[in-house]
């Protein structure tokens, strides 16, 4: 299990060019605010990671059975139903700030989110803010 790759990798592809080329409108426009949202909260570049998910930051992770690897440390994806939105860590509790963010589904640590409009950014940043805080903390972490 040590030696098996992340199937998700940093690509040498412009975020911009792959949001440009998203096909739904909303899913378009939302990911042209977060791309530069994510900027400016993060201080970091923004980078793709596999064909649809523009990451900012890296942490390295090492689990007790010996896998190890790199992964974002937050980002987004415009899908086709909904933008994914990733906050890390997902196993801490984060039911208050969830509650004030508006209407959103969510999982272990992506939102999915209709459009943007349906919630609070300013919750959204206090969320990502959080996310990038501990995993800092927590995480060999790096802009790239």
């Amino acid at each position: 299990m040590a030696n098996s790759e992340n199937k998700t990798k940093p690509e040498a592809v412009d975020p911009a060019a792959m949001i440009a080329a998203v096909e739904h409108p909303q899913r378009r426009a939302d990911a042209e605010v977060l791309l530069p949202f994510f900027t400016r909260i993060t201080g970091w570049p923004a980078q793709m990671w596999g064909p649809a998910i523009v990451g900012f930051g890296r942490y390295h992770y090492k689990y007790e059975s010996g896998r190890e690897g790199d992964f974002l440390i937050t980002g987004f994806s415009p899908r086709k139903s909904y933008t994914s939105v990733y906050i890390l860590p997902g196993y801490r509790d984060l039911s208050e700030p969830l509650s004030r963010l508006g209407k959103v589904k969510h999982g272990k640590s992506c939102l999915n989110i209709n459009k943007l409009a349906d919630i609070d950014m300013d919750v959204l940043e206090e969320l990502v803010r959080d996310g990038v805080t501990h995993m800092k903390a927590n995480y060999t972490t790096a802009a790239r």
